[in-house]
């Protein structure tokens, strides 16, 4: 986060990148989601295209990281917004479609990998160049270290 940026609104994690370590989540600031990673008191948050929040998505529902500090964890509920915040600046017809059954899938209760799955299947060519899980773990690195 630059000097003088506001604070990220409804800053939420998804979990830590290693047991004690950084934990790595998303906010909102003027509308756009970022990045966010929490080391120790401090967070910093970097920008975010829709693979990497759609491979932030997840992994949450993969359960790949450790547990989220449990003040800031991540609902559902926070998650259907993520997802809901993808759909709307989708503009492939057809990755928005599979959004949209991820969603549905959310909605009905499914277990986190038959999510995880759908939303699997909306990421473009350039975001499967990477595993999600690492994807957003280098992120965040490159986020922790300022850049």
């Amino acid at each position: 986060m630059g000097h003088g940026a506001p604070p990220l609104e409804s800053t939420r994690a998804i979990g830590r990148l290693e047991d004690g370590g950084p934990w790595v989540g998303f906010g909102y600031r003027a509308g756009t989601c970022r990045i966010a990673v929490g080391i120790g008191d401090a967070i910093r948050d970097g920008a975010a295209d829709q693979d990497a929040l759609l491979a932030l998505a997840i992994a949450y529902f993969a359960e790949a990281f450790d547990e989220a500090p449990p003040d800031i964890e991540a609902t559902q509920s926070d998650l259907s917004e993520l997802i809901r915040h993808l759909m709307e600046a989708e503009r492939d017809t057809a990755r928005s479609a599979l959004l949209g059954e991820a969603m549905d899938a959310i909605d009905d209760g499914l277990a986190g990998d038959a999510v995880a799955h759908r939303l699997e299947a909306a990421r473009t060519p350039r975001g499967r160049e990477l595993d999600a899980v690492e994807l957003v773990a280098r992120r965040a690195r490159e986020i922790a270290a300022g850049d």
